[in-house]
């Protein structure tokens, strides 16, 4: 059951209405969980009705459930129409639904690679347009945060994906200037890698690998990434048009093991300058 906030005061989004796509699992859940918990009413949207339900029994009252699909204009729609018609107002979009499969390039077809751009680019305009015309433009005001994964060193084995998440981002960009003048706001949230339970659906290797990429040398607990959405959600958040802000244990920093082999010492520590002692004159 969603409890106050660790670290948000209890009211701080009073009277506000979130619609959150992807909001049945991982990281669209958490966030639901926190915008409740900071006083706000959610709508949680997807494509499964049964593990939207059992989202909301468990996070309890301020979320209801609509299913769709982000990719459908028509549905896109009824959702904003949804918390329009529940709470009479909606103040912030997390675009966080989106997925990719794993395979190497040459191994990506032209069907998968427009179903995931379609889903991840498709969908993220769809449901930015729908809130923007059916909501934000008539209030003039609100939030849009497209959630993305890093794509700022390249996604090694998620070529489509990468593609796909850095366009996000230019888009983002695109929709901060253009729906300014209306009062309405965008963002992107660019994650690195999450302890979700989608990151093991990948093959093992690749998830055991993922938090060694980490310079904070362990994965993202999904509480810090529904706190950096309750902030932009935040009378904060409107400073942060067109922002892309990363979350991601500096792994921008570093793709690699850590710490780098060239830093290593012969225990696999890494070394620390000898120091001359300071001068006594």
């Amino acid at each position: 059951m969603a409890t106050s906030s660790r670290i948000f005061a209890p009211d701080m989004l009073a009277g506000q209405v979130a619609l959150v796509t992807g909001g049945g699992t991982g990281l669209g859940r958490a966030a639901a969980e926190e915008l409740v918990a900071c006083g706000a009413r959610v709508v949680i949207a997807g494509r499964r009705a049964d593990v939207l339900d059992a989202a909301a029994d468990e996070i309890g009252a301020g979320v209801t459930t609509v299913s769709g699909d982000i990719r459908d204009a028509d549905d896109a729609a009824r959702f904003v129409e949804t918390a329009l018609d529940r709470h009479g107002r909606l103040d912030l979009l997390v675009n966080n639904a989106g997925g990719q499969y794993f395979a190497p390039a040459e191994a990506i077809k032209a069907k998968g690679w427009r179903a995931v751009m379609e889903l991840n680019v498709g969908g993220t305009l769809t449901m930015a347009r729908a809130a923007y015309e059916g909501a934000f433009e008539p209030a003039g005001r609100g939030m849009i945060a497209n959630v993305t994964l890093s794509p700022h060193h390249g996604m090694p084995g998620m070529a489509h994906s990468g593609a796909a998440r850095a366009a996000v981002e230019a888009l983002t960009r695109e929709l901060a200037t253009e729906f300014a003048p209306a009062g309405v706001s965008a963002c992107a949230l660019a994650i690195g890698h999450f302890e979700t339970d989608a990151i093991r659906k990948y093959p093992e290797p690749v998830w055991r690998a993922a938090g060694r990429t980490v310079p904070l040398q362990r994965l993202g607990q999904v509480e810090e990434h529904a706190w950096l959405v309750a902030l932009v959600a935040s009378p904060f958040g409107r400073a942060l048009n067109g922002s892309v802000i990363t979350l991601d244990g500096a792994r921008d920093n570093w793709f690699g093991g850590w710490p780098p082999p060239s830093l290593e010492g012969e225990g696999g520590e890494v070394p620390t300058e000898q120091r001359r002692p300071a001068s006594t004159r």
